[in-house]
């Protein structure tokens, strides 16, 4: 990279001629130094390289020909560790939702709670029928064979009323759990007779 620098008067001065040199000498290898002590990373090692070069024009004498480079060197390292250890002192950032996502990730009481009141409503929907079979098979986990000898029916009835009284379960618990949406209740080949 090359570039002109005028003075104030715009002529350019020795010091400036002097930093030119420097720049033109060590700036890439400072840059390469750098650049593996931050494990690849283009942008801050330019930073890096930068600051140390503004730094080395604001305090030392360019012009006196003293060898500059472990200077250089030695004030790049620095600027790196100092920017770690600031890193390393601050607490760890982290998002502001994660917390949220885990507690809802979680399931808990909570959700058993609202599931069972959604149930019940459903199930108060039905038939007393349809909530016998359901209280009989599901609930006290009877056969048909057993449930229909303590409801006094044929057990091909029992399963009759089992499989319409899940179908009315369904779609009572998709009313009950979107309650704005303006639906049909009843399907067309539901007959609460069964």
């Amino acid at each position: 990279m090359s570039w002109t620098v005028m003075g104030s008067t715009g002529a350019v001065t020795a010091r400036e001629r002097a930093m030119r040199v420097l720049y033109d000498e060590q700036a890439g290898d400072l840059y390469k130094y750098v650049l593996r002590l931050l494990g690849g990373d283009r942008y801050r090692a330019e930073d890096v390289v930068q600051e140390t070069l503004l730094r080395c024009w604001r305090t030392q004498d360019l012009v006196s020909g003293e060898p500059l480079r472990p200077w250089l060197f030695r004030v790049a390292r620095n600027i790196v560790v100092d920017e770690y250890r600031t890193r390393m002192a601050r607490p760890q950032e982290v998002d502001g939702t994660a917390w949220l996502d885990e507690l809802l990730a979680r399931s808990d009481d909570l959700d058993r709670l609202l599931s069972s009141v959604l149930l019940r409503d459903a199930f108060k929907a039905l038939s007393v029928k349809h909530r016998e079979v359901l209280y009989e098979t599901y609930y006290t986990g009877r056969s048909t064979r057993e449930a229909a000898l303590v409801l006094g029916i044929p057990p091909g009835t029992v399963k009759s009323r089992l499989y319409h009284a899940v179908r009315a379960l369904r779609m009572a618990l998709d009313l009950v759990a979107a309650p704005d949406e303006e639906v049909d209740a009843t399907p067309a080949w539901y007959s609460p007779a069964a």
